[in-house]
């Protein structure tokens, strides 16, 4: 029998990139995706929308909900709850995958880009899972899992763009708290982050364009690594900061040039792996 199979995993930034990777993967199993994302209409500089992914979703052998919502914004997120329990009956799995990104110094950071990165990732974050908590506690193994980078508090990850690294510890800071705070009510909350970076719409617009994304391994090693997580037993698997192929390594997979872009490059580290 499939893990996920009738699982409702609500999934922000789900149109695309990693979020679009492991609502496929949960597909395969027959979950049920709520596609939670801004993105309803096509746009010029970034691939997919909510309905695209649906359709993928679907083809891919899941149930989906395509929902606009601007996780920046507590009526919609609580609205979009809402509709995914009113569609599936609950919730099993929330993943914050959605997040914004600017990787400029303090005096190049425009304060409505620092407000930005801080309502969506760390803000964003904290609201989405307030609103599913409700739910999960009555899941049977519920999980939450953050696209967030471990807690290293190095100088050198803060020095060349301290407002996203903020934001993005922000994220990290919900799986430390509330996987203490929700331990008794079997809840999990954990951290993924990739040792290398992944080809996503991030990579191309704001890192190095195509150069770049042939250094990348695809967005399916973190869907990968993120169906191992949300298929534990939450109670055993919670308050941890995992790191992508560590954890397929300790899973039994040995060969990792399939997830690459072009195995003919060197692959290029991310940031924030102590």
């Amino acid at each position: 029998m499939s893990a996920l199979k009738a699982k409702t995993l609500f999934i922000t930034g789900a149109s695309r990139g990693i979020g679009l990777a492991i609502a496929l993967r949960a597909a395969r199993d027959g979950a049920n995706i709520a596609i939670a994302a801004k993105t309803a209409e096509p746009h010029p500089k970034l691939p997919g929308t909510i309905h695209t992914a649906a359709k993928e979703i679907e083809e891919a052998g899941g149930r989906a909900l395509p929902l606009a919502c601007d996780i920046r914004f507590e009526d919609q997120v609580q609205a979009a709850v809402t509709r995914c329990v009113e569609r599936f009956g609950g919730i099993d799995i929330c993943v914050n995958n959605a997040s914004a990104i600017s990787l400029t110094g303090t005096l190049a950071t425009e304060m409505k880009r620092y407000d930005l990165m801080h309502s969506i990732n760390t803000r964003g974050t904290f609201l989405v899972s307030k609103a599913c908590i409700p739910h999960l506690m009555k899941a049977a193994n519920p999980h939450v899992l953050n696209i967030s980078p471990p807690l290293d508090m190095a100088a050198k990850w803060f020095a060349p763009h301290v407002a996203y690294t903020m934001a993005k510890f922000g994220m990290s800071l919900c799986v430390l708290g509330m996987a203490e705070e929700f331990r008794a009510d079997g809840i999990a909350f954990n951290a993924l982050w990739p040792r290398t970076t992944i080809a996503t719409a991030a990579i191309a617009n704001v890192v190095g364009g195509q150069a770049a994304m042939a250094r990348c391994r695809k967005p399916q090693i973190m869907a990968d690594a993120a169906y191992v997580i949300l298929t534990q037993p939450a109670r055993e698997l919670t308050g941890r900061f995992l790191i992508d192929d560590t954890l397929l390594a300790g899973h039994g997979v040995t060969d990792f040039s399939v997830y690459a872009m072009d195995p003919s490059q060197e692959l290029m580290a991310d940031f924030f792996v102590p």
